[in-house]
């Protein structure tokens, strides 16, 4: 059974209903996000971060590791890294600090792995969200619960994190 959510609040919504875990696996080397344009912008420009609008998703993220639930993520990588990505690594210790655990893998690595070449949300290793974009962002995301192709994406999940550097590990041969 799968159903379509557009973006938005139906969308948001999705991060209500979990109890445990949010899990992410990105694979886009550029996303259009509306409320980010400014902010990437300036740092294109500038190299000077303005998270001011990300501050909805940090209050969440952190009143949920409050409550004992998780958020993480597995971004591929680009190399070299696209400018979008530049972006999304020099804004990735504020998600960090709020308490998501951000891992990554190369490009190279992710097709190694066999792993899919979409974007994704499992939701307590139950429910999937598989995301569809165009040019303008996030069109809708496919919300499937067959457990068959849950578990599927549980097996990636977990070979990409097992195979993913962390955060600080990834820093770490950045400036080496």
């Amino acid at each position: 059974m799968s159903r379509l959510v557009p973006p938005g609040q139906p969308f948001d919504d999705l991060f209500a209903g979990f109890a445990h875990r949010a899990w992410r696996f990105e694979t886009q080397p550029s996303y259009h996000v509306d409320a980010e344009q400014q902010a990437l912008q300036r740092y294109l420009d500038t190299g000077e971060l303005d998270v001011s609008y990300l501050a909805g998703w940090l209050d969440g993220v952190r009143t949920a590791t409050r409550q004992g639930k998780s958020y993480a993520r597995v971004r591929v990588l680009t190399e070299p890294l696209t400018d979008y990505l530049r972006f999304e690594m020099a804004i990735a210790p504020y998600n960090t600090a709020a308490g998501e655990d951000i891992r990554v893998l190369s490009a190279p690595q992710a097709r190694e792995l066999a792993l899919p070449d979409y974007d994704y949300w499992l939701f307590d290793d139950k429910r999937l969200a598989v995301m569809h974009f165009g040019p303008a962002g996030l069109r809708h995301a496919e919300v499937i619960t067959d457990p068959a192709v849950v578990d599927e994406h549980r097996r990636w999940q977990d070979s990409a994190i097992r195979h993913a550097s962390t955060l600080e590990d990834y820093r770490i041969l950045v400036d080496r």
